[in-house]
């Protein structure tokens, strides 16, 4: 059974350079909303996340709001692991599509084909698997013969397109999103949220980032407000 378990979940990240330490706290505290501080070593760090607990199972649907810098892309990428805990625990089973970069592992060097493969291996998924995946693939896409053309004469919504194919292949039991995503043109655009529709509806569990509190009402059925990378409220909802 798919979950996610977090325990006082915290993220710091370090300033390696702690000249004008008290210009930084200032700047670091007004640009990202997270906290400064300083270890006994006097190293500067900001905590991005801090003390951060929740249980998500199957059927739960977690729309995250807050303001730019209050921690939500953070806790998105620890959900990823991308990020790993600075201390307490982030705890997931199941497998995980994160669409936070839906490009992140191409080569632009590589052809399309050659990206199916390579971004499908980030994504987890085997060489085998990917070229099962890759008829279906191309097929979205709608890219026809550019795929055998290498991904730097793409335009960059040609290799979105190919991202947002490639990462929305296989259906997972946890779905990561930092907005709703729009891909290409009206009718890929109809074509890409039907897709969107139909993962996040599988998905045993869904977990969303919005600065649109219309796509959170329509889709979640639990809110986390985050400010300074601190949960502010938690609340549920049919």
């Amino acid at each position: 059974m798919a979950y996610i378990k977090s325990r006082g979940l915290s993220i710091e990240f370090p300033l390696n350079d702690v000249s004008n330490r008290s210009l930084k706290r200032e700047a670091f505290s007004l640009v990202t909303g997270g906290k400064v501080g300083s270890s006994p070593r006097h190293k500067v760090t900001i905590k991005a996340l801090d003390n951060i607990s929740f249980d998500l199972k199957p059927g739960d649907r977690l729309g995250l709001l807050g303001h730019n810098g209050s921690g939500k892309s953070t806790l998105l990428k620890a959900l990823a692991g991308v990020y790993a805990p600075t201390s307490g625990s982030l705890e997931s089973r199941g497998q995980i599509t994160s669409l936070l970069d839906i490009t992140l592992g191409m080569d632009m060097d590589a052809t399309g084909f050659e990206n199916i493969i390579l971004r499908g291996l980030m994504l987890g998924h085997t060489p085998q698997k990917m070229k099962e995946l890759t008829p279906e693939i191309a097929e979205f896409s709608e890219l026809g013969e550019y795929l055998r053309l290498p991904a730097r004469i793409y335009s960059s919504g040609m290799l979105v397109r190919l991202g947002f194919a490639i990462s929305t292949a296989v259906p997972s039991d946890i779905v990561l999103m930092d907005e709703w995503l729009a891909v290409g043109d009206a009718d890929f655009q109809k074509k890409a949220n039907d897709k969107l529709k139909e993962m996040t509806e599988r998905a045993a569990i869904l977990v969303i980032a919005s600065h649109m509190p219309s796509i959170i009402e329509n889709i979640c059925n639990r809110t986390i407000c985050l400010e300074k990378g601190i949960i502010v409220s938690d609340s549920f909802f049919e």
